[in-house]
């Protein structure tokens, strides 16, 4: 099991889904993944803020959405030192800021940026949260990938913006496909999405939830409301991978990993 009590500057560490329906959504994701939703212990000042958990340990949020027209949607935080400072390199190197630096009670402090290819990305210095608790096993986040249009552009972004530094490798049902390292660690994943989603998919970072079996778990989905926007389908050495909709619209994406990597 890999738990987490700590994260490093420039790592994922938490994400979140913003719904219109905090009880339905928990129903579905809870019999997707497993999971279990708690309303956060300062709910009146988190706006109902709920965290869901496996066992013991938190693997996100589940939060209401905040203004009209807001679309449903799963986001991603990638943990920081100084969120200020970050939201500066941020604008310097060619993106914007959707949400301002604000102070979350004492659980830390956040952000939200969009990367000048259009993806929104959130920011999180800790406080007394540090993130997700588990990671990398069922039923929790276990990748996050940028889709985009100009992979080129957002390399360069947040080579500045996190110190990122890029692998290409070529696999066998996908094509070429960009790895994010932070040192030597992998942290995430880019692909260029030109031609493979409709044109008025805007450029967005998905989130990957590990799954012991991606089919059961698409026809778990659709027969819960949601539906299947890609896959099943296998990538060699990685896993089989499905693309999801949850019945608010929300997308994520699930992963049965290749039994080779998991090793590795």
């Amino acid at each position: 099991m890999t738990t987490m009590t700590t994260y490093e500057p420039g790592t994922f560490c938490w994400i979140d889904l913003g719904t219109p329906d905090q009880d339905a959504a928990g129903e579905f994701y809870g019999a997707l993944f497993g999971w279990e939703q708690q309303e956060d212990e300062n709910a009146e000042q988190t706006g109902g803020y709920r965290v869901a958990t496996l066992g013991d340990q938190a693997i996100g949020g589940v939060m209401k959405l905040m203004e009209e027209g807001q679309p449903p949607a799963w986001s991603a935080y990638v943990r920081v030192e100084d969120v200020d400072a970050t939201v500066a390199k941020a604008r310097e190197a060619g993106g914007n800021v959707m949400f301002e630096p604000m102070d979350v009670l004492d659980y830390g402090r956040m952000a939200f940026i969009v990367d000048p290819t259009g993806a929104a990305l959130g920011l999180w210095q800790p406080g007394r949260n540090q993130g997700a608790g588990l990671v990398s096993e069922t039923g929790a986040m276990s990748w996050h990938e940028l889709n985009t249009r100009d992979v080129e552009a957002a390399k360069a972004f947040y080579a500045d913006v996190f110190g990122w530094s890029y692998e290409e490798e070529d696999f066998e049902g996908a094509g070429a496909y960009v790895a994010i390292k932070l040192g030597e660690q992998m942290v995430g994943g880019m692909l260029d999405v030109t031609d493979r989603v409709p044109a008025e998919v805007p450029a967005h970072w998905l989130v990957y939830f590990a799954v012991d079996d991606a089919d059961a778990t698409v026809e778990e989905a659709k027969g819960r409301g949601g539906e299947a926007m890609a896959g099943p389908f296998d990538i060699g050495r990685v896993g089989r991978i499905a693309v999801l909709k949850d019945p608010w619209g929300a997308v994520f994406a699930v992963i049965k990993p290749d039994p080779q990597m998991q090793a590795g």
